[in-house]
């Protein structure tokens, strides 16, 4: 079940719409920004009730 959610570039700062692999309970991977086309360290846990926690960082504090 893929989910729509919206991060920031730690970069460049722009809005960037990701889609999110929610039936995973915790993932991590690296993904370009769609502007600026840097390397974005997401993180993504599900809570016990369901709810989605995305973190995006740079590739340096990941």
């Amino acid at each position: 079940m893929l989910e729509s959610v919206l991060i920031h570039c730690p970069y460049c700062g722009e809005p960037i719409e990701i889609l999110v692999d929610a039936s995973v309970d915790s993932q991590r991977y690296i993904e370009d920004c769609q502007v600026c086309c840097r390397p974005i360290d997401i993180a993504v846990d599900v809570d016990e009730d369901g709810e989605l926690h995305v973190s995006a960082a740079s590739e340096n504090d990941g």
